[in-house]
């Protein structure tokens, strides 16, 4: 039977010089071919600790080998089943025989021919494995450079992002700052005496014109961390004042929501290390946020302790809680978990993003635990300044 011809390029696994199909032995290092196939075939098998320590032969290292001899014209379809039934018969003896073998000892194949053509396989399969991760490492390669282009292109786009926000916001302080001036004017009757529905009326816009400013306030900030500008003066300072200072000025708020605002506060606490105009706003936002969102008739606890060289501060409410799959969204800029049009609860969805880099920048992490509709906590803790 005349043997067939191989176009495929195949390369020794040693040096990857190009060898003959035909080749059992490289003529440029001198390796044996169908050994070293056959030792690598070997130690992927040991490599493998989960799988069954096993010895592969050659034969066992090349798919479909029947197919395959078939399709070069090696053996014809005829050799090709008698091989099967010869197999077949040993089986029945419960006798293991490779195809290989059984071709052999029906006389369709030579132990050479055998031999040669395996490791033709197995070299035709290196190569096309070896094509294959090349292949890949290509792809790999030009999806990382994607892959940082558009991180490139998304970090300019939040820096676009960042100095819009602090523009827009600094150009309209000025015309907030005209209203504001003009209410005061109003309420306290410097432009004539006003009748209690128009004094009504400069409350409400004053409360308003506060709103704005605080909006406003929270947008120019975060543009500011945005763009790595988020500085911490640090310096003692006294917590339970700090808590009081925010419960006092959020009481007014708490009342007309007719929600219970209560501290936890022991008498004494050594200071900490903070930021204290920061981190009164920060416990301040958390206050707010749970007041917004606790019904008529909850509660809003503050709470600190010390425990350890650390205080541990919490902001806890018997509100609307948030659901699980969505905790880590109230941290993204401009979130909101309502988002509609018709939303119930107002803001920029900023105070808790906000809040959270404030408090990182401080060297903590803020913690939260929330069940829908019993109500959520806020929580993070910093170092005591303890006496040496």
């Amino acid at each position: 039977m005349p043997e067939p011809t191989v176009s495929a390029e195949l390369t020794c696994p040693q040096c990857r010089a190009i060898v003959s199909p035909e080749s059992v032995i490289c003529g440029n290092c001198g390796t044996n071919i169908v050994l070293v196939t056959l030792m690598a075939g070997e130690d992927w098998g040991r490599a493998n600790s989960g799988a069954p320590q096993v010895v592969l032969t050659m034969e066992q290292l090349v798919p479909r080998l029947g197919d395959y001899l078939l399709k070069q014209g090696h053996i014809t379809d005829a050799q090709l089943q008698a091989a099967l039934a010869h197999q077949q018969a040993h089986r029945d003896k419960h006798e293991r025989q490779l195809l290989g073998q059984a071709l052999i000892e029906t006389g369709a194949l030579t132990r050479e021919t055998l031999d040669r053509v395996i490791a033709e396989r197995v070299l035709q399969l290196q190569s096309a494995l070896l094509e294959a991760n090349r292949d890949l490492e290509q792809r790999v390669a030009k999806r990382t450079a994607e892959l940082e282009a558009a991180l490139v292109k998304l970090t300019e786009l939040n820096q676009l992002k960042a100095n819009f926000v602090a523009n827009i916001s600094h150009e309209l302080r000025t015309p907030l700052a005209q209203i504001k001036g003009y209410n005061a004017i109003l309420a306290d009757g410097t432009l004539g005496a006003l009748s209690g529905e128009q004094l009504d009326a400069v409350h409400v816009m004053a409360r308003a014109s506060d709103r704005l400013e605080r909006l406003i306030n929270d947008l120019i900030a975060y543009a500011a961390t945005a763009k790595g500008q988020l500085t911490l003066s640090l310096r003692p300072i006294s917590i339970i004042d700090l808590t009081r200072r925010v419960v006092e000025r959020s009481a007014q708020k708490a009342a007309r929501q007719q929600v219970t605002l209560t501290t936890l506060l022991p008498e004494a606490l050594p200071a900490i290390p903070a930021d204290e105009e920061k981190l009164y706003w920060t416990i301040l936002q958390l206050v707010d946020n749970a007041i917004k969102f606790t019904p008529s008739g909850g509660q809003v606890t503050v709470s600190a302790r010390a425990q350890g060289q650390r205080l541990h501060l919490a902001v806890q409410d018997t509100g609307i809680g948030i659901p699980a799959q969505r905790l880590n969204e109230i941290f993204e800029p401009f979130q909101q978990l309502d988002g509609s049009a018709t939303r119930r609860y107002g803001g920029t969805g900023l105070g808790l993003a906000l809040v959270k880099k404030i408090v990182e920048a401080h060297g903590s992490t803020i913690v939260i635990e929330s069940e829908e509709g019993q109500g959520s906590r806020f929580a993070f803790s910093l170092p005591l300044i303890t006496p040496n």
